[in-house]
């Protein structure tokens, strides 16, 4: 689903706008020109291929990175072998830098078949200076690099490398801009994350987020709720409010709002039939929220509250700000308010200093919240945080059998879990045609668990009354109701 944007009052015979979004409106006009000549030139479309590593937040700035594109003319591809390849980047973990330069080489191959061909890097990995150096000498065929800050210059900085000579790099140690004005395409009709905030605040010991993704910024709540409802307009029947911390939504407004008020708020707009969030951080979950989370059946049943240590002592160093025994209480309040709630988490193993001790209270939290899944992730050394320079890093010899025994519960668990509502009927958002079996149909329950049932492709994007009729471990098996 493509949502454009009319450019028709745009006058490109004039000097640019100093203000956004006019400015980038502006250069979306200008760069549909250029592409229109190179179209010309190429007898055909040009093509665009924007690739996405990462989080939810990534995937949504890939949306409107590609509704630039769309908008300037480009033809959008999930080939690599395109005019235009754009990878928008993740740099949590190591090994996510070390996939992209892997996928460097690949298009390098590419563009020497094809020396017209555009290279963009942007996101988080580019806000690190030590990878805009190494990018710069190690990979010159590169045109064009930017960070987190500055998404929404895209047409701008293309607009400059078709025009320019040399590699263009624009990155922005922070902002306080929040421009969010411009086309999208939807990967799904019918649902949409919608961010709510930017950047993080905690500095969490082992999180290079807040260094590239910059101090907390929250949307104002009529821009939030308006844009909700141009979505819901457009077909539209579930969001997720997407921000690093979304309990800390509000804090940095004129008029401070919490959470849950905006949950409140958006929970009245007509059509809107479901809202989900991501992420929480357990020390910012009030009272307040639970009680919203409860009373407004348009909350989707799944909470995702990151763990990451159960060890009171690991949890002070990666400075989490909650301990053991607060953490779990908190899961148990929520679990007796909403007791159909799923909780997922994140866990880390191999913090710089755990010991057996420590990994053991993480599986005793495991045991005691019983959660439906988790992600679990070795300890990735991140140059740049606290947690790097610490000493006592755990050996990997010591770190794998631990992840494994980690995975082990996690899985007997969450098996357990998913199978205690084999019988009831439950609604599913029809997401698509299941991969393996064209009969079926694949639809996500409030909970977040996955369901397939007989269907066809005039289910996807309906919600549906299912019968689970049988638990396969991790989704179930079911039967749709009249």
């Amino acid at each position: 689903m493509y949502t454009k944007i009319n450019l028709d009052k745009t006058d490109i015979n004039s000097e640019p706008p100093t203000g956004e979004p006019a400015r980038q409106q502006y250069f979306m006009e200008r760069l549909k020109r250029v592409v229109e000549e190179k179209s010309q030139e190429y007898g055909r479309p040009l093509t665009a291929c924007v690739q996405t590593f990462g989080c939810q937040m990534n995937a949504k700035d890939s949306e409107k990175l590609l509704g630039i594109l769309l908008q300037a003319g480009f033809t959008a591809s999930e080939d690599e072998a395109s005019d235009f390849v754009l990878y928008n980047t993740c740099t949590v973990r190591d090994n996510a830098n070390q996939r992209v330069y892997g996928r460097l080489g690949y298009l390098n191959s590419l563009k020497q078949k094809n020396p017209r061909m555009t290279i963009a890097l942007c996101g988080c990995m580019m806000q690190e200076p030590s990878v805009v150096e190494k990018i710069r000498k190690s990979y010159r065929f590169v045109d064009l690099v930017f960070g987190t800050h500055n998404i929404f210059r895209l047409a701008e900085l293309l607009y400059r490398c078709y025009t320019e000579k040399g590699m263009v790099v624009d990155i922005w140690e922070k902002t306080d801009q929040i421009v969010e004005e411009l086309p999208a395409r939807r990967k799904y009709p019918f649902k949409s994350g919608v961010n709510i905030m930017y950047g993080c605040n905690n500095f969490c010991s082992y999180c290079i987020v807040p260094y590239v993704r910059g101090r907390e910024r929250s949307r104002e709540p009529e821009e939030i709720l308006t844009e909700i409802r141009t979505l819901v307009a457009d077909g539209v029947v579930e969001v997720m409010l997407l921000g690093q911390n979304v309990n800390s939504y509000g804090k940095t407004l004129a008029e401070p709002m919490t959470f849950a008020e905006l949950l409140r708020q958006v929970a009245k707009i007509d059509g809107l039939e479901r809202i989900r969030f991501m992420t929480s951080h357990p020390k910012d979950l009030s009272d307040e929220l639970i009680e919203v989370m409860r009373d407004c059946p348009k909350i989707c049943r799944h909470l995702h509250l990151p763990l990451q240590s159960g060890s009171s002592r690991i949890l002070k160093k990666m400075n989490r700000v909650y301990d053991k025994e607060q953490y779990l209480a908190l899961a148990g309040k929520i679990q007796r308010e909403i007791p159909d709630m799923s909780l997922t988490t994140d866990i880390i193993v191999g913090f710089p200093g755990e010991t057996e001790e420590d990994f053991e209270e993480t599986l005793d939290v495991v045991r005691q919240v019983r959660y439906d899944s988790a992600f679990t992730f070795i300890y990735s050394k991140r140059t740049g945080t606290p947690a790097a320079a610490m000493e006592d890093q755990v050996p990997e010899e010591v770190v794998k059998p631990r992840f494994d025994r980690l995975l082990k519960e996690v899985q007997r668990i969450s098996s357990e879990v998913c199978g205690k509502d084999v019988g009831k009927t439950m609604t599913a958002l029809v997401e698509g045609v299941d991969t393996h079996d064209g009969r079926l149909v694949t639809g996500r329950l409030s909970n977040n668990i996955m369901v397939h049932f007989p269907g066809d492709v005039s289910d996807i994007g309906r919600l549906i009354p299912v019968l689970l009729m049988e638990s396969k471990g991790f989704y179930y098996m079911g039967r749709k109701l009249p």
